[in-house]
């Protein structure tokens, strides 16, 4: 439908507008304003109904304030109406945009107005907002008996600007009446600080700040509460219904004090400069603690703003309600205001006591400090500032701590105390990472006003409240580093400090950090130096014992000795060290003397090596390995069983890498011993050289053992060979005295071999008389085909026995190569003519036969039945002759190696060259050497084993 309005023309409509605008700015009164608005809207525009209520968001409600209805009785145009959840209405406070309806009478969602459309035949009804600035303010209706709700566009905007500047009007005159309602805080404060002024003692500025107070807030009562920190109670100073109320004031019961257990959340919050708040059902505070707290005052509401003097809480100022009430921000602001002002003129009334005190407080740092740097003794020094600390601290105990690090405690280094009060005999329990955090970090004393209560220092807390300790200061004496040196300063009550107090105790910690870092720099010292002395001691015991000395029991006593100066160094009441030889299975136990029974052990106990775990671990280690006796297994338990054992240290016996250790040294201690550094490293040290002479002590037991046993066997079989020589020369000329038989045959061999065996004396003789005990090198020359002849022939039998196929290469002329079809053919023709060898070798010829003969021997019995070996002949320059024998046999990988030069050996571990054939090879090996030759053996790619002899050729050959 169109709009309904009555007929203007433009030029009219333009000056209403203008009229209505004008007149809205220069009204004030809202009744005048909504009543020219509903005049405006009635003369331009033509509807049955006009309705303008206001919003009061309070109680969400829209208060009628006139209209247009065609009934007489305008009583329902000035009714209250509720918003409901569904309704029109509040659809339209909620959007704050425009809503047609095109039939009241048709709307449940209209409530009230569906009636009234009803009646008064209303159809088409628009709802339009009132607004500013996103605030809804109220709402205009516009009703119509036509049906349907369509604006055209020139009358939407002219409505839209009248009730945009109603909705602007409406605002400020809502604003205003907000800052009328609201209480200023700031010229009562003003006028009060003026007042503070001119009144000459604390009292009465305090009463001046109670009466303000109460004049603004207007509670019930006002107080304010003064804090004792010797008794950590609040006392009422001054009230508003009572002039100034001392501590001993009997007319009110508040004024003898309510303690920081009563009031424990609230005293928490104040003393972090937070104001408390508890109003109609809501609190700053914890509800559990809310209600004690207003019963405990007896009031049901509360305003208590902190009153501090450098961070320390003096008291604070409380404005108590017998009703339930809701703190205003003003109010919060004035108590809080009042409160900063008395914490401003507190100190002035005490100005010359604190003064005094200050200077006071400069001559006992300065007395401290003469103390510290003009007396040797510690504890003459600490007993001069104990005695000063304790009477302007007012405290009970003294106590100076300082961390060992061995035992991974606190000591008490000193202390202080009252005569009639025994001394603390207990050692504190390392601090955990919190707590030594917090006092590394800590600039100031820490303070702990209620030791039972306080989470802090809490694996102290049984010990010190068995002793009476209720609260204490706490200064880390190295500020800024870990909390080695701490001054505790207790008392057995509970209680607080002042800021000053606490600085005072921290600049004394400080001076009394200094001191005992000097007296711990001359402990080191000390220590260092008995560290020293223990070492030289110990050397010099090592460099005194005969390592020729292969008696079981002076070794021992060796090793017993060496353990107790490692006892003396470590300061540890058990040392022990499981030993064991190379190739056996299990450790022995050697074990210092042990004084104490709690460390006593099972010391004839069997301990197997493989599954011992003690030797495993340490053996895994490159250095020491430190844990707790909680981690042995029960195998291990079972000897090492002394109830004192807490902390083990293990450390292998060591020397260079390729040599595997022979003993482990164990060293226990109680649960709380903690190892210093600078005694592990003198241990490793002592250790390692103990390691190198208890190896160079075994290495000459070894080796002299050897030696006389092959003097033994040499005088043995020397003398043997004599017998032999004497028996077989006796033999020969009983042969020549029987003279040479007469057949012609029987006596060229008969002559051949008296020859032979002539020869064969005449070697032995000079064996006997050149090489007794030393080797003799002969100068003699061989051709090589020779040589192999004679050495062949020697494993002739073995050649046969494992069907072996033989062939030599390389000596025939021009590097032709001889081989053979068998064994017997081939020997045969090596000395056949027609394949003559320029190559000769020079030296001990009867030395190379050997060697060359054991390496044919070697390689027959690693070689399969039915195999093959390859001798290969060649030059390898002018003067060397390589000499090569391969063969398909299997040959240990670990000979190889061992026979490898460049593989360092360890001379006490077991070895495959203790044995033949390694044994054997080696002699070779090492004879080669001495003769001016090599000898390598190896394994190719295709696993062939070569056994490779270098010999020198002789000159003449060239």
């Amino acid at each position: 439908m169109g709009q309904p309005q009555k007929s203007f023309t433009d030029e009219q409509q333009i000056v209403a507008l203008n009229n209505v605008l004008q007149s809205l700015r220069e009204e004030d009164d809202i009744n005048i304003l909504i009543s020219t608005t509903i005049s405006y809207i009635q003369k331009q525009f033509d509807y049955s109904v006009i309705w303008i209520a206001v919003y009061d968001r309070h109680k969400h409600t829209l208060c009628g304030k006139g209209g247009v209805i065609p009934d007489k009785n305008t009583n329902f145009l000035y009714k209250q109406v509720v918003l409901n959840p569904g309704d029109i209405l509040e659809q339209v406070v909620i959007e704050q945009g425009p809503l047609g309806v095109v039939d009241l009478r048709n709307e449940p969602r209209a409530a009230i107005w569906q009636e009234f459309g009803k009646k008064f035949n209303i159809q088409g009804t628009i709802f339009w907002p009132i607004r500013h600035k996103n605030r809804f303010l109220g709402l205009l209706l516009l009703g119509s008996q036509r049906w349907g709700y369509l604006l055209p566009g020139d009358s939407k905007t002219r409505l839209t600007i009248v009730l945009g500047t109603l909705g602007a009007i409406l605002y400020q005159k809502e604003i205003d009446l907000q800052k009328q309602q609201t209480k200023q805080p700031n010229e009562p404060l003003l006028k009060l600080l003026e007042n503070l002024r001119v009144l000459d003692n604390l009292d009465q500025r305090l009463k001046a700040v109670v009466e303000a107070t109460h004049a603004f807030v207007a509670p019930s009562r006002t107080n304010i509460y003064w804090f004792e920190r010797q008794g950590r109670y609040f006392w009422c100073r001054m009230s508003n219904h009572l002039a100034n109320m001392g501590r001993n004031s009997p007319d009110s019961t508040q004024a003898a004090g309510m303690t920081v257990l009563e009031l424990s959340e609230l005293y928490y919050a104040l003393s972090v400069n937070e104001i408390v708040w508890i109003g109609d059902a809501r609190s700053s505070l914890k509800s559990h603690f809310t209600a004690k707290l207003l019963q405990r005052l007896r009031v049901r509401s509360l305003l208590a703003a902190p009153i501090i003097w450098k961070k320390d809480l003096l008291g604070f100022l409380a404005v108590e309600g017998n009703e339930p009430r809701i703190w205003a921000e003003a109010d919060q602001n004035f108590v809080q205001g009042a409160a900063g002002l008395i914490s401003l003129v507190a100190p002035i009334d005490s100005m010359e006591t604190t003064i005094q005190q200050i200077q006071d407080d400069t001559q006992l740092t300065s007395q401290v400090a003469q103390a510290i740097y003009n007396k040797d003794d510690l504890n003459e020094t600490l007993s001069t500032c104990a005695t000063q600390v304790l009477q302007r601290l007012a405290a009970t105990r003294f106590l100076v701590l300082q961390y060992e690090f061995d035992q991974n405690n606190y000591q008490i280094i000193y202390q202080s105390q009252p005569h009639k009060r025994r001394l603390l005999t207990f050692n504190f329990h390392n601090l955990v990472e919190v707590d030594s955090s917090l006092l590394k970090s800590a600039t100031s004393a820490v303070e702990v006003e209620k030791l039972d209560e306080d989470l802090r220092f809490f694996n102290w807390r049984n010990s010190l409240l068995e002793n009476g300790v209720r609260s204490l200061l706490i200064c880390n004496c190295t500020q800024g580093h870990a909390p080695k040196v701490l001054l505790l300063i207790t008392h057995e009550t509970y209680r607080t400090w002042s800021t000053l107090e606490k600085q005072l105790l921290w600049v004394v910690s400080q001076q009394i950090g200094v001191i005992v870092q000097q007296w711990q720099l001359r402990s080191d010292n000390e220590r260092q130096q008995k560290v020293l002395y223990s070492i030289q001691q110990c050397l010099r015991i090592l460099e005194q014992s005969d390592p020729s000395q292969t008696d079981a029991t002076a070794a021992k006593d060796l090793e017993r000795t060496v353990l107790e100066q490692i006892a003396s160094i470590l300061g540890c009441p058990l040392v022990l060290m499981l030993s064991w030889s190379s190739g056996e299975t299990d450790a022995e136990i050697i074990v210092k003397p042990i004084a104490d029974d709690q460390f006593a052990i099972v010391a004839d106990a069997q301990v197997t090596i493989e599954y011992e775990a003690l030797i495993q671990w340490a053996l895994s280690q490159n250095g020491y390995l430190n844990f707790a006796v909680e981690h042995l297994p029960p195998a291990t338990r079972a000897w090492l069983n002394g109830p004192g054992i807490g902390q083990i240290l293990i450390i292998a016996l060591r020397t260079a890498a390729i040599y595997e250790p022979t003993a482990v040294v164990v060293i226990a201690d109680s649960k709380e011993r903690q190892w210093l550094q600078l005694s592990l490293d003198a241990t490793q040290t002592l250790l390692n050289q103990f390691a190198w002479s208890r190896r160079q002590q075994r290495i000459t037991q070894l080796l002299e053992s050897r030696n006389l046993e092959l003097q033994q066997l040499n005088w043995y079989k020397h003398s043997r060979l004599e017998e032999i020589q004497r028996t077989t020369a006796l033999l020969l000329r009983q042969i020549h005295d029987l003279g040479i038989p007469s057949h012609d045959l029987t006596r060229t061999r008969y002559q051949l071999l008296l020859q032979q065996l002539d020869q064969t004396t005449a070697s032995m003789t000079g064996l006997l008389k050149q090489e007794q005990w030393h080797l003799h090198k002969s100068g003699e020359t061989m051709p090589i085909s020779s040589l192999l002849k004679r050495s062949l022939e020697r494993v002739e039998t073995l050649f046969q026995q494992h069907k072996l196929w033989v062939s030599v290469h390389g000596l025939g002329q021009s590097g032709a190569e001889q081989e053979s079809v068998n064994n017997s053919s081939f020997l045969q023709g090596i000395h056949t003519s027609s394949y003559p060898s320029p190559m000769a070798i020079a030296g001990d010829i009867v030395k190379f036969e050997l060697v060359l003969h054991q390496l044919l021997v070697f390689a027959c019995h690693r070689s399969q039945r039915g195999g093959r070996i390859d001798i290969w002949c060649r030059r390898s320059d002018e003067q060397l002759l390589e000499l090569s024998i391969t063969d398909n046999g299997i040959i240990e990988t670990q000979l190889l190696a061992e026979l490898d030069q460049n593989t360092p050996k360890d001379v006490l571990a077991l070895s495959v060259l203790d044995q033949p054939p390694g044994l054997h090879l080696l002699i070779c090996q090492n004879l080669m050497q001495q003769l001016g030759g090599e000898l390598h053996i190896y394994q190719l790619p295709d696993s062939r084993v070569v056994s490779r002899l270098i010999l020198p050729l002789a000159v003449k050959n060239y």
